[in-house]
């Protein structure tokens, strides 16, 4: 299969490699089919929508911030990025984590019932 995306332009890949996600990304929960895409060297991951290319969530790996961060049901949990030309500004959601299982190809995002994951982490600070 091929998309064409935004961020990193014509991809081609197997089915093998699609990440299904049944109830989808919490307000696009139409979306249910993508792709875990990480560039070498990069801090971030780009999880991208294979059911509309042009969006794509860029993810933190929240067990580099946070070795004890909750797994669930062997599901890795990344945070998505609010990007920001400023890197001061650059925030990571701690409270509604998308969890991918790479090995069984499923996802899902689940908002956590605890107030001291913030929405709004500092990614970088000064």
């Amino acid at each position: 299969m091929k998309i064409s995306t935004k961020q990193f332009g014509e991809l081609e890949f197997e089915d093998d490699k699609i990440i299904h996600f049944p109830s989808g990304i919490i307000g696009m929960e139409e979306l249910t089919k993508f792709l875990l895409i990480k560039e070498d060297e990069q801090l971030l991951f780009y999880l991208n929508s294979i059911d509309q290319p042009e969006i794509a969530f860029p993810l933190f790996g929240l067990r580099v911030l946070d070795d004890k961060y909750p797994m669930i049901d062997n599901h890795e949990p990344f945070g998505i990025v609010t990007m920001n030309s400023d890197p001061l500004k650059v925030t990571i959601n701690l409270r509604a984590p998308v969890h991918i299982n790479q090995d069984d190809k499923t996802g899902k995002q689940i908002i956590l019932d605890d107030e001291s994951y913030l929405v709004n982490y500092n990614l970088f600070v000064e």
